[in-house]
């Protein structure tokens, strides 16, 4: 048994190993070098792991790649590519997460589109109905562009899918794709007027996450709030209260507490970094009523922000945790967060960050 760790960055991935310890790591990189790696994903559902990545070139275009020997050699199919009937091209892929049926793998992708594909990612299809959603012409783009940078297939049911982007906010389809409906009933969009801050759809959602045990169960962190919705994302309830920032970008549920999340607080301000440059990442262990901060062996003077798919946990009995940084360091966490050490550092911007017990 061991752990494989996935830092995508703005230059290429880097692939870590370690034991079940977790404390020596041995990193290998950079795989698809000077490419942007906005997504990866490690795939358990074969008889060995498949790594993913979701890469993107300024010559060559967005490619989704996957390796069957831990990075050793890697392939690549037809890619993501809209059907010649839509002006539209894909920029980068977000997001790429496993289905619940063999095979299936979800793309989230900039300008914002989802895909399937149900050949293990040699080809995908586009999501028609939500691309053409009638509220789709009134998205806007958050800072770092407009994505669906949050896909969650209920993992019982593949009719059911929950997806998210900034700024549109959370939408679902319970008909396999057949239509989608917005679920952002409580969410708050504080840059809109008074009065109009809680729109049917236009949030800047940053985040989104679920445990499998208890799929009704979402948390979610937004533009400047946190929240949890116990009807999937039919309603949602602010839980941002004792956080140093209910502003920030990832959110991560414990893999065998569903009552358990984290998030990493930044300061809203121009900056993005941690009130008082103070690397802190915050646990709740009841669904976001209570929250503690954890620190130790986390540095004092950061002054850079954690990207929405650069903080990740592992599914070993002790929970693994591990946060990416834009300096290009990663630490990690082998007892869910209660202490932190330094796995790597002076990669390029980090940008995602995926782990998984092998």
């Amino acid at each position: 048994m061991g752990t494989v760790l996935l830092v995508g960055t703005r230059k290429g991935l880097w692939v870590g190993r370690s034991d079940d310890e977790r404390v020596d790591w041995d990193f290998t990189g950079p795989h698809h070098d000077m490419e942007e790696v906005y997504s990866c994903m490690v795939d358990g559902r074969g008889e060995s792991p498949r790594l993913y990545a979701g890469s993107s070139s300024m010559w060559l275009g967005p490619q989704v790649r996957w390796s069957d020997d831990l990075g050793g050699t890697w392939q690549e199919g037809t890619g993501v590519r809209f059907p010649e009937q839509y002006d539209a091209s894909v920029e980068r892929v977000w997001q790429l997460a496993p289905g619940t049926e063999p095979g299936v793998v979800w793309a989230g992708t900039e300008p914002g589109a989802v895909w399937r594909s149900t050949d293990s990612g040699q080809s995908f299809a586009l999501e028609e109905a939500l691309w053409n959603h009638p509220q789709r012409p009134e998205w806007g783009a958050g800072f770092g562009g407009q994505a669906f940078h949050t896909i969650l297939p209920h993992p019982t049911d593949p009719e059911s899918v929950t997806v998210a982007i900034s700024t549109g906010g959370v939408y679902q389809t319970t008909d396999g794709g057949g239509s989608w409906t917005a679920r952002n009933q409580g969410i708050r969009a504080e840059f809109l007027p008074e009065g109009q801050q809680y729109p049917k759809f236009g949030q800047c959602v940053h985040k989104v996450t679920r445990h499998p045990s208890r799929p009704e169960r979402l948390y979610l962190q937004n533009h400047g709030g946190v929240y949890r919705s116990d009807d999937e994302g039919g309603s949602w309830t602010y839980i941002g209260d004792g956080l140093s920032s209910d502003f920030g970008f990832p959110v991560v549920v414990h893999p065998h507490e569903p009552d358990t999340i984290f998030v990493f607080p930044i300061g809203a301000g121009d900056g993005r970094y941690p009130p008082g440059a103070k690397a802190r990442v915050y646990r709740s262990r009841d669904a976001g009523d209570s929250w503690e901060e954890l620190g130790s062996g986390l540095p004092d003077d950061f002054y850079v922000g954690v990207m929405r798919d650069a903080m990740t946990a592992d599914g070993h009995d002790s929970a693994g945790l591990y946060v990416g940084a834009r300096n290009g360091a990663v630490w990690g966490s082998a007892d869910a967060g209660d202490s932190w050490r330094q796995l790597v550092c002076n990669l390029p911007d980090v940008l995602v960050v995926r782990a998984a017990k092998i």
